[in-house]
C-alpha cells in the first residue's frame, strides 16, 4: 500500500477493510449540522444496515470469547500453563537466534578471540618464568641474596642475643620514656 494513499484516519469508515473496498465512496455530510442530504428511504435503509453490521459484531465478539474459552480450557487439560508458553517460546526464539548466521558468525569470531587470547596469556606467562628464572641466576641477584641472608642471620642472632639477657639498647632502639611520648601523640 502507498504511503500518500494510505488511509491512517482512525475514525475513517474504511478502517479494516481490504484494500479493494476502501473505493467505497463514504457520504459526507455537507453542512456542518451533522446532517446529510439523504432521502427518508436512503437513512432508513442506512439505519437498517448499521444494525446488522453492529449485531454481526457482538456475534462475532460472543463467538471469539467462546472459542479463546475453548482454548484456555484444551490449555490447561494439556498442562500448558502461561508460564510454561513463555517457556516455550523463549526457547523457540533461543534457537532460532542460535541458527542464524549473525549468531554463528558472532560465535565463530568470539572462539577464535578466545583461543588466541589463551594462547598469548600462555606465551607471557612462559616469557615471565623464564625471565624470573634468569634473574634468579643472576650475579646480582645471588650478591642481594647473600646479603638479605647475611642481614637475617645478625637479625636473628640479635633476638637470640636478647633472649639471653645480653641485648643493649642501640641508638636506633627508643628509650621507655620515647616510646610513652610516642604512644600519646595526638595523631
Amino acid at each position: 500500500m502507498d504511503a500518500p494513499n494510505q488511509d491512517i484516519n482512525l475514525n475513517s469508515p474504511n478502517k479494516g477493510l481490504p484494500g479493494n473496498m476502501t473505493d467505497v465512496p463514504v457520504n459526507t455530510p455537507a453542512s456542518g449540522d451533522g446532517v446529510g442530504v439523504l432521502s427518508e428511504a436512503e437513512t432508513e435503509e442506512l439505519r437498517s444496515e448499521l444494525a446488522k453490521v453492529e449485531d454481526e459484531i457482538a456475534t462475532l465478539r460472543q463467538v471469539l470469547v467462546a472459542k479463546e474459552k475453548h482454548a484456555s480450557d484444551i490449555k490447561r487439560k494439556l498442562g500448558l500453563t502461561p508460564f510454561t508458553e513463555l517457556k516455550q517460546n523463549l526457547s523457540k526464539s533461543w534457537q532460532d537466534v542460535q541458527a542464524s548466521n549473525a549468531y554463528k558468525k558472532t560465535q565463530a569470531t568470539l572462539s577464535t578471540a578466545g583461543s588466541k587470547t589463551s594462547s598469548a596469556i600462555s606465551s607471557v606467562g612462559s616469557a615471565l618464568s623464564k625471565t624470573l628464572g634468569e634473574i634468579k641466576e643472576s650475579p646480582t641477584f645471588k650478591s642481594f641474596e647473600e646479603s638479605v641472608g647475611n642481614l637475617k642471620a645478625k637479625v636473628i642472632g640479635n633476638e637470640n642475643n636478647s633472649k639471653d639477657g645480653y641485648h643493649t639498647p642501640t641508638a636506633s632502639s627508643p628509650t621507655t620514656e620515647e616510646k610513652l611520648s610516642q604512644d600519646n601523640a595526638p595523631f
